[in-house]
């Protein structure tokens, strides 16, 4: 399925904000409030851009809480040169997200953020940028 927004606008933003729970709502919450701000021909894409933006700072506030002092995480959304929609999340703890092999049981709360990422995004990757431990984890749609 390929949902092609079309721009009025810019959904362009940036947060910078602690490693803690209420910050995925908060991060939901500023990429509906940005996509709405512009035209958007299918409310699918809103949909999966909350979703899979839930699922990495989910991850990237999971991975720094487990950091003797969890550091900060930071979130940017933005329309690419070419029209796509890009959400980026860098954490600043070592180790990298894994797709595992198999899905967890269904009654298992974690363990299907990677694979609904790499199922549902246009693109998507894992990149380390700076030297010492972070990275970044990023989808177009």
């Amino acid at each position: 399925m390929c949902l092609v927004p079309v721009r009025s606008g810019t959904a362009g933003f940036a947060l910078h904000f602690p490693a803690h729970p209420v910050w995925v709502r908060n991060a939901r919450q500023a990429v509906r409030t940005a996509l709405r701000s512009v035209e958007v021909v299918n409310d699918e894409l809103i949909d999966m851009a909350v979703l899979l933006t839930s699922e990495l700072v989910s991850n990237a506030i999971s991975a720094s809480l487990n950091c003797r002092t969890p550091p900060p995480v930071d979130m940017h959304a933005f329309w690419s040169p070419e029209g796509h929609l890009q959400v980026k999340v860098y954490d600043r703890a070592p180790g990298d997200p894994e797709v595992p092999d198999q899905l967890p049981p269904p009654d298992d709360e974690y363990g299907r953020g990677l694979h609904l990422l790499a199922h549902c995004a246009r693109a998507w990757a894992i990149c380390r940028h700076a030297p010492g431990p972070g990275k970044t984890v990023w989808f177009h749609l």
